[in-house]
């Protein structure tokens, strides 16, 4: 393939490999997309391109990165982002080397994820019940809650669910994850319920639409949007509302908190690690054994808060 004309011209070739060499996820390809033209505009306004820059001009472009305050994370994204191009050019024969290949990132803190305690989540799930208009919305909001509790879906997962795979009272979901990977995720009682419960009503309210002449959605929770099911932002205000009226803090609640809830007392009750990181679909058991950090910090805090002789004075001072 000959060299592409202009730096937008790799960008674009780029992202069309991604998605259709490896399967990347549409939010990956677009925070590819925006992480490579914020390096194309400092190179156009550098008189550089990807075609002749060089790997002190990658490292020039990172100090930029760094004086404007962008946090280690995105730092590192950035970079991680130019050496895939700079792979994939390689592989191209667009380029004979790699300028960014021997660059070391920022690297990224290592923080431990928010979650929840098992009365909080409980007292979430209970004000899903309650949250909303009209019955319609209760019980949608109650699947909804329900189902991402009970599976650890990501909310890319959860909201554009096909029906067809919630049919006939399943045992397990087949989730379309990652990479077009599939995965199965069992459902607890209390997930089923909902879910038998909202496709009841959910079929109800899709024949009433194609009475007037409006089609089928093949989505478990439809809308009227462009994307044809409930959007992942409007999932997140869904579950900041559900969280004050459940009385928990909703600057601790987000969609991935319950997500990690999820892991988290499922590794507190003796799941295996392994079948954890199955479930929540993460291609390295790496990224999964974060969980066991965070059982082990909740723990320390149990001791420090409840123990008798962590509270107890000094010795010393006692004796004296």
């Amino acid at each position: 393939m000959p060299v592409p004309a202009t730096s937008l011209d790799w960008i674009s070739l780029f992202l069309d490999a991604q998605a259709a060499e490896i399967g990347a996820a549409q939010n990956t390809l677009l925070a590819y997309g925006r992480d490579l033209k914020d390096v194309v505009a400092w190179m156009n306004h550098n008189n550089l391109s990807f075609a002749n820059a060089e790997r002190e001009h990658v490292e020039q472009y990172l100090i930029s990165c760094d004086a404007q305050g962008l946090s280690q994370s995105t730092r590192a994204r950035r970079l991680s982002a130019i050496k895939q191009i700079y792979r994939f050019a390689f592989d191209e024969g667009w380029r004979s080397d790699n300028p960014a290949i021997q660059i070391k990132g920022p690297g990224r803190s290592k923080r431990l994820p928010k979650t929840l305690d098992v009365a909080e989540v409980d007292r979430i799930l209970d004000a899903a019940r309650a949250t909303g208009r009209k019955t319609t919305d209760r019980l949608r909001n109650t699947c909804l809650l329900e189902l991402l509790y009970a599976t650890g879906m990501r909310v890319s997962e959860l909201v554009s669910l096909p029906v067809a795979s919630a049919r006939g009272n399943p045992q397990m979901l087949m989730v379309l994850g990652k990479g077009s990977k599939e995965r199965l995720v069992p459902l607890s009682p209390p997930a089923r319920e909902a879910l038998a419960a909202w496709i009841t009503v959910r079929d109800d309210l899709d024949e009433q639409a194609q009475a007037k002449g409006k089609p089928s959605s093949r989505f478990l929770f439809p809308s009227r949007g462009q994307a044809g099911h409930l959007t992942r932002h409007r999932f997140y205000l869904l579950v900041k509302e559900i969280a004050v009226a459940g009385g928990v803090s909703p600057e601790r609640v987000t969609p991935h908190t319950l997500r990690h809830a999820f892991a988290t007392h499922l590794l507190a009750n003796g799941a295996d690690l392994r079948a954890i990181q199955a479930m929540l679909g993460h291609a390295d058991i790496a990224t999964t054994e974060i969980y066991t950090h965070v059982l082990q910090t909740q723990l320390e805090d149990l001791v420090h808060e409840h123990h008798p002789l962590a509270h107890s004075e000094d010795p010393v001072e006692k004796a004296g």
